[in-house]
């Protein structure tokens, strides 16, 4: 009777193992992160007997997860490139809309100020045109700073999203060793059983931590997770923590980056190594997205201010005077790293506008070389002598004119950061805008010949000190070809010069051109353009400014340039919204693979109630069996 009682018993236990298994499941259906659980049965050890063996009913050996490690690892791996692709295309689809934007882009803004330009090109005497001209630079300028603010609120945003970012990767991680610590004193007393919801929970939060973060676990023997980030940081290690910590960067102060604390010290961590997450996402776009579009606006800035100051001061104004600044052209903005001797100092400006890249620069000294570095591709120029203003260090239009620098220190560059930020209307006096030349020509009312004199150019800056000095050009008498140029200048009086006809006549920083058949005698003169309040020569050339390719070596306008960096970030907005939707479907792909295997199926579980719940009643009818035999044997 024992032993049908004994086996009547274990069915029972079993039974009821699987009822409260299965109704925890059920209970559970909808817990985020639960798998499924499933009891473990095994027969007990029979009992031999002259006829064979006796079963002696089931023993309940654990109760285990259905769960995939393979899967959940997959999980990890594409949620974090998820995540990623999605922090950087929600922070650059803002960039996009904004740069793109039809009206509220830099396009309007630049056509208006160039068809004020081309009004005073018009009727350069007229005051309501040059002062519409004024008030269109003024809206210019004015754009050129609100998209400028409207990226730097952008970037103020990302180390906000960074501190909080780190924050939750914190808690998370707290949370993590708490549970390893669980794990390690609920199995110890178990003997070494699962404890299954525990996992559930660890993972889970493993699985949140690397939306924020690239994560990699590696589990001990004893159980217990060793969470490391990035490309190996350890920030868990069994029941051990090691904080992030939102730090300001040694490089660049005004952005924060990320630091790990280990022990009484702040290792910083590499941005090219923090990868994966929404913290690798925000980082990947400040770094990749942000600095582009906010470098090529300031590019934008100082080429215009710089090209349209150059041309402005080859003209003069309507009191007479040579044309100043019309704009106030920015400068280059650079940072000493946090590890430099504070008394360490650079000197760097723009040489050349015009081979402006949107790239930043790193400068450097390692104890026997200056070395000046182009961060977008590490193209590095070098030079084994201090760099100084007779023998600057140059690479693509930034140059180092002076250092005091010690071995192993380094300056960030950033020569276009705040070109949009910085740039301002130096000129509000109508007057002073300067669409005359300096010089016009004449021929003497006397000649013979059918010769004719240009109307000439002025040579580019710097400015020729007589170039408003009176200069006469006369040929020969009689005629042989040559003629002579006196007057106050360098080189001058010159004699016995050659005639050909169009070919460049250049003195005291002028250019002109005869052409035509001279006769002996005939004289030309440049002057100053005294009274030219009609002339509109400088203000053409302002105006060609427009269309003209004064970017990116010489391949590009104003307006190409503005067009090619709302192209660049469109394709890549575009890229990155076609990428992020595959990884996300690839997340709901393993997702519903997890599901599959580890979710809780309603119906089946209902099923397995009906199912557990008659092996509970038949192992109670065997003990009932077990029962009424025994009497029955007492009573005989």
């Amino acid at each position: 009777m024992g032993n049908i009682l004994g086996t009547g018993v274990s069915g029972l236990n079993a039974a009821q193992a699987n009822l409260l298994t299965t109704s925890h499941n059920i209970a559970n259906a909808d817990t985020s992160g639960y798998s499924r659980q499933q009891v473990i049965q095994s027969t007990n050890t029979p009992q031999f007997t002259g006829t064979g063996f006796i079963g002696n009913g089931v023993n309940v050996s654990t109760v285990k997860r259905i769960h995939n490690q393979f899967l959940t690892t997959q999980l990890i791996q594409t949620q974090t490139q998820s995540s990623q692709l999605a922090a950087h295309y929600n922070q650059i689809s803002q960039v996009d809309n904004l740069l793109a934007d039809p009206v509220s882009g830099l396009s309007p803004s630049l056509q208006d100020f160039f068809t004020g330009v081309n009004n005073v090109a018009s009727d350069p005497s007229s005051i309501p045109s040059r002062q519409a001209m004024i008030s269109n630079a003024e809206f210019l300028v004015s754009r050129l700073h609100s998209l400028d603010h409207q990226l730097s609120e952008i970037r103020s945003d990302i180390n906000t999203e960074v501190k909080n970012t780190v924050n939750e990767i914190n808690s998370l991680t707290e949370q993590i060793a708490k549970l390893n610590r669980n794990v390690l004193l609920a199995e110890g007393v178990a003997a070494g059983h699962p404890a299954n919801d525990l996992h559930d929970q660890r993972d889970e939060l493993v699985n949140q931590l690397s939306k924020f973060i690239n994560t990699d676990v590696v589990k001990q023997r004893d159980g217990t997770y060793n969470v490391f980030i990035g490309s190996g940081q350890a920030v868990v290690v069994g029941t051990e923590t090691m904080p992030l910590k939102a730090v300001a960067s040694p490089e660049n102060p005004q952005e924060l980056t990320l630091g790990l604390s280990v022990g009484n010290r702040t290792m910083i961590l590499p941005e090219n190594q923090i990868k994966g997450g929404s913290l690798g996402g925000f980082l990947s776009f400040r770094s990749e997205s942000l600095n582009e579009a906010q470098n090529a606006l300031g590019r934008i800035a100082i080429n215009i201010a710089q090209t349209f100051n150059d041309q402005h001061q080859l003209g003069i104004d309507l009191t007479g005077n040579m044309g100043a600044d019309f704009f106030s052209a920015p400068t280059p903005q650079f940072f000493s790293s946090t590890l430099n001797d504070p008394a360490s100092t650079i000197a760097v400006d723009i040489s050349d506008v015009d081979q402006l890249t949107t790239s930043d620069y790193r400068f450097t000294y390692d104890g026997t070389n200056y070395i000046l570095t182009r961060l977008s591709d590490n193209t590095s120029v070098s030079t084994a002598t201090l760099p100084s203003a007779g023998s600057p260090l140059t690479i693509d239009g930034v140059q180092i004119t002076n250092a005091t620098i010690n071995p192993h220190e380094r300056f960030l560059i950033q020569p276009t950061v705040n070109g949009a930020k910085n740039i301002s209307l130096n000129i509000s006096d109508a007057a002073k805008i300067a669409a005359a030349a300096p010089v016009r020509t004449e021929a003497a009312v006397s000649n013979t010949g059918n010769a004719t004199i240009s109307a000439g150019s002025i040579n580019p800056l710097p400015l020729n000190p007589d170039l408003q000095q009176p200069i006469t050009i006369a040929f020969h008498s009689p005629y042989d070809g040559q003629f002579d140029v006196t007057g106050t200048g360098a080189g001058l009086p010159a004699t016995n010069l050659v005639y050909t006809e169009g070919a460049d006549i250049s003195f005291n920083g002028w250019t002109i051109q005869i052409k035509g058949q001279p006769d002996a005698g005939d004289e030309f003169s440049v002057k100053p353009n005294t009274n030219g309040i009609a002339d509109n020569r400088n203000a053409l050339l302002l105006a060609e400014l427009q269309t003209k390719n004064t970017m990116a070596n010489g391949t590009a306008s104003f307006q190409e340039a503005y067009g090619q960096m709302v192209s660049l970030i469109g394709n890549k907005t575009r890229e990155l919204e076609v990428t992020s939707k595959v990884q996300a479907n690839q997340v709901t792909q393993v997702q519903r693979s997890i599901e599959a295997l580890s979710g809780v199926n309603l119906n089946e579980e209902a099923a397995n109630l009906l199912r557990y719940q008659q092996a509970f009643q038949a192992s109670s009818k065997v003990i009932e069996i077990s029962s009424s035999l025994f009497d029955s044997i007492l009573r005989i």
